[in-house]
């Protein structure tokens, strides 16, 4: 699985103004319901059900919310850089400015866990991360996110 089978242009943020966790679920949830087609709130009450498990702060700077919802028929990502980095609640205490949102149909068992790994390790590279941090704009994002160089650094 690539990060370009989760990820279309449209579903990639850059300079997102929020300055909450909850700001930043409010938002990537308002986005993914257009392009899913999905409630709004229904997808920010699975995310935020998701974080009352345990925070997706991964650190590093780096966050992968994600959830199981009705209704959506394929995994589906997007991807949000934030101008400020929020508090996260994330292992290593360290405020949050990558945010990763994985949302996969409610049967989808070994895909979504295969789809977290492969986000995961994307985001766990430094030097992706760097040039993440330094993108002026959602299209240079897109592109660093799916570029095949990205995917073997992964």
């Amino acid at each position: 699985m690539e990060i370009a089978d989760l990820l279309s242009p449209d579903a990639v943020l850059a300079h997102v103004k929020a300055t909450t966790k909850k700001q930043v679920l409010q938002e990537m949830a308002h986005k993914a319901a257009l392009i899913t087609r999905l409630s709004e709130r229904r997808i920010f009450e699975t995310l935020v059900e998701r974080e009352k498990l345990g925070s997706t702060g991964m650190g590093q700077g780096i966050a992968i919310p994600h959830g199981r919802i009705q209704g959506i028929e394929k995994m589906t990502g997007l991807f949000a850089q934030l101008d400020h980095p929020v508090d996260f609640d994330s292992m290593d205490d360290q405020p949050v400015d990558l945010v990763f949102l994985l949302l996969a149909p409610e049967g989808a068992g070994a895909d979504h866990l295969k789809a977290l790994a492969r986000v995961s390790r994307l985001l766990r590279n430094q030097a992706v991360c760097e040039k993440l941090r330094a993108a002026p704009q959602a299209a240079t994002l897109f592109a660093l996110l799916t570029e095949p160089t990205a995917a073997q650094a992964a």
